[in-house]
C-alpha cells in the first residue's frame, strides 16, 4: 500500500533550455513537502547540454 505522507514527487524543467530552441530538455525529479511548500519549487541545477547552472522550475 502507498505511503500516506506529505512528501510528493515533482518534476523540475530548465527554463533557459526551453527558450534556447536546442533539441532535448533538462529535467530533474525531486520530492517536496506539500504541507510546508505550497508554491511551486525553483532550484538552480546543472544543465549538461548548456554546460552551466540554470534555473529549473516545477512543472505539472
Amino acid at each position: 500500500m502507498a505511503k500516506k505522507g506529505n512528501r510528493i514527487q515533482v518534476i523540475l524543467e530548465c527554463t533557459e533550455h526551453k527558450n534556447s530552441g536546442m533539441p532535448g530538455m533538462s529535467r530533474y525529479i525531486t520530492t517536496k513537502n506539500r504541507k510546508n511548500t505550497t508554491e511551486r519549487v525553483e532550484l538552480k541545477k546543472y544543465n549538461s547540454v548548456l554546460k552551466k547552472m540554470t534555473l529549473h522550475k516545477e512543472i505539472k
